[in-house]
């Protein structure tokens, strides 16, 4: 199935947020942030426009956990195929894998993203995925 704006305003908890500018150089496609924690652990509400993603990337020092909240998405590690996500999914990202995640080609996604900051911590923003490969997906 794919969703629309209207239905992800209907199936997510929090606000889609602002217009994600700050990483939109490593996005394919337009995505938001909307904040729901920055004091520990960073929680951030991400949604992503049908077609949208980011490019592959690597959580060096600290890894990342992805619980989804609306919509359908996909995530894929380098080597292995992508898998669908959809609402009440969770995905965590061990530190050092290089992986992607994003909206399916024509449906809005909505994980919730967190993370626990440490001055080890970094990210490695890599290629975007390829269109060829990402188009073939549902």
């Amino acid at each position: 199935m794919n969703y629309t704006l209207e239905d992800i305003k209907k199936q997510s908890p929090y606000p889609i947020g602002e217009l994600n500018t700050a990483y939109a150089k490593y996005f394919v496609g337009n995505s938001y942030l909307y904040s729901i924690n920055d004091q520990e652990v960073l929680i951030s509400n991400v949604t992503f426009e049908p077609g949208c993603r980011n490019n592959w990337h690597i959580h060096h020092g600290a890894g990342q956990i992805l619980l989804c909240t609306a919509g359908r998405g996909y995530y894929q590690e380098w080597g292995k195929p992508a898998q669908e996500l959809n609402v009440g999914d969770t995905v965590y990202i061990a530190p050092e894998i290089k992986h992607w995640h994003g909206a399916a080609p024509k449906s809005y996604f909505v994980h919730i993203a967190e993370s626990v900051p440490n001055e080890n911590a970094s990210n490695e923003w890599l290629e975007a995925v390829d269109e060829e490969e990402y188009l073939k997906l549902k």
